[in-house]
């Protein structure tokens, strides 16, 4: 994994733990994380006027994995604010970061990807995950299945399910869009994220209104509850989502393979959790401070991986 790839990852996870932040601050919702994607969508509509050329050289099977990327980024969204609302970030937070990486990394082991997966990155991620599970705890004696049975960490797991998903699609579409070949030069990695960026907040944009719809066949009122948010704040956060995960983007032309961007992205991890013992004043205890040190470990281990 190269420099270039690090220092952007690094910015972004500053960046992603910020906006949760400030997202935690607010009652977020379904609703919420709808609005915050509008921007994005208002940016698809810049790059169609500036990037035309570009656009309409995506090829169609990008389109299908783009669609399947907004579908599990509207899952993440609507984990994340299930999670917030139900639990604190200090706990919610690492949960749903440290996850992804397990996930990613056994996808990407069954679908025979396995170049640049040395015993670095295992290790790495053999300390990375505990350490991550370490900070949610109060006491070293609540590591037990039965204490993670809570609709905050149900949530939080539903949000990593959903990282993961796109995660992995996305570096697929970004492969297709910078593939060269007969009569295709290819984007540059820039450009292709600049024009997938637009795509992918379209379509979590559309799934989440599909969500939103349909549980309001099933509950009277959701609707008018999902959007009784702050909605300028909204918009706001998604301002910052799109500029946290076009850093993510541009990363993954430099990284061998997506676990270590979806490793490396965890030190956002600490950083959220000291944002919620900080800012949001929530109790810190020994296993946080253990997690914090295991955390870091892993994280040295998959870049020198």
């Amino acid at each position: 994994m190269s420099w270039s790839a690090v220092v952007l990852v690094l910015i972004s996870a500053g960046m992603h733990a910020g906006w949760n932040l400030f997202g935690k601050r607010q009652r977020t919702t379904a609703g919420f994380f709808l609005i915050a994607c509008l921007p994005g969508v208002l940016y698809q509509a810049v790059v169609a006027l500036f990037l035309w050329p570009e656009l309409r050289s995506v090829p169609a099977r990008v389109h299908v994995l783009n669609a399947a990327t907004g579908f599990f980024q509207a899952l993440y969204f609507v984990g994340l604010a299930g999670a917030y609302r139900h639990g604190e970030m200090s706990r919610a937070y690492p949960l749903a970061r440290a996850t992804p990486v397990v996930f990613v990394f056994l996808v990407s082991l069954a679908i025979g990807n396995s170049q640049g997966l040395g015993p670095l990155l295992a290790a790495g991620m053999a300390l990375l995950v505990p350490g991550c599970f370490l900070l949610p705890m109060r006491r070293f004696s609540e590591l037990r299945l039965r204490d993670y049975a809570h609709p905050w960490c149900l949530f939080a797991l539903l949000a990593a399910l959903g990282t993961t998903g796109y995660s992995i699609l996305d570096d697929q579409a970004l492969r297709l869009l910078r593939e060269t070949g007969p009569g295709n030069p290819g984007l540059s990695p820039q450009t292709a994220a600049a024009v997938f960026l637009g795509l992918e907040f379209t379509a979590t944009a559309a799934w989440l209104g599909v969500f939103v719809a349909a549980a309001s066949l099933f509950s009277k009122g959701f609707a008018a509850r999902t959007f009784d948010v702050p909605r300028g704040k909204a918009a706001l956060t998604g301002v910052f989502i799109m500029a946290t995960y076009l850093l993510v983007l541009i990363a993954m032309a430099f990284a061998e393979n997506i676990s270590y961007i979806v490793a490396f992205r965890q030190v956002s991890i600490p950083l959220g959790a000291l944002l919620g013992i900080l800012v949001l004043k929530e109790p810190h205890s020994a296993p946080k401070i253990v997690g914090v040190a295991l955390a870091f470990a892993g994280l040295v281990l998959v870049k020198l991986a």
